[in-house]
């Protein structure tokens, strides 16, 4: 989960930006992301690698403060259920080999959002002298999602790392999904949950994210 790992801590920050005039939320566009739509998704994540490293960097906190800035960060900015829902989304298909309940969803989305910052806040500071530079823009599909290229690099040394950004445009944009080095993040985290449930049924995966990490 490393590079998973790698992309949220570079980019989680708070920003509560206005919409774009005359922009209408993503899910009841039905066109590509206009210009504007794809200014403000570079800005978007422009500011959130900001907002980031400005924790980052803030030595008057503790790293249990820092950790919980970064779990507001997280939950404020990434479409966390959503994204949660399609990591399992095998299982919730109509032939799917089980049969998941509603309460076993309900567990589910209940441990999603700290089982996410959990396993990553851990390496909050591993990054924290890294740059996160946008590139270019380019519509995503048909409902005014926008692709944001970044290269994220380090003062230090390191080769360099492109990241490409999903972001779901709306009232306040959210990242739904990021693409690093060719490797999808989400693909990746929904086959190491398949693997597991296969292993130990879903009940154990569930246990499995309660846990402290």
């Amino acid at each position: 989960m490393k590079t998973l790992a790698t992309a949220i801590l570079l980019g989680t920050a708070a920003i509560a930006m206005s919409s774009v005039a005359g922009v209408a939320p993503a899910m009841a566009q039905q066109a590509p992301a206009t210009a504007a739509q794809q200014q403000a998704a570079g800005q978007f994540i422009d500011r959130l690698a900001g907002q980031a490293f400005a924790v980052l960097e803030d030595k008057s906190l503790s790293k249990d403060d820092a950790r919980d800035r970064f779990r507001t960060l997280l939950r404020n900015n990434f479409t966390i259920d959503e994204t949660g829902m399609r990591l399992i989304r095998r299982y919730r298909a109509p032939g799917s080999p089980i049969k998941l309940t509603p309460a076993q969803l309900e567990a589910y989305r209940k441990a999603l959002p700290d089982f996410l910052v959990n396993t990553y806040s851990d390496r909050l500071y591993d990054f924290a002298t890294a740059k996160v530079t946008v590139v270019r823009t380019a519509p995503r599909g048909n409902r005014g999602d926008v692709d944001v290229y970044t290269r994220i690099t380090d003062p230090k040394g390191g080769k360099p790392i492109d990241a490409i950004w999903q972001v779901k445009s709306g009232l306040k944009p959210l990242v739904a999904n990021i693409t690093v080095n060719g490797v999808n993040v989400a693909l990746t985290q929904e086959a190491d949950f398949n693997a597991y449930i296969e292993r130990n049924g879903f009940d154990a995966l569930v246990d499995f994210m309660r846990k402290p990490k």
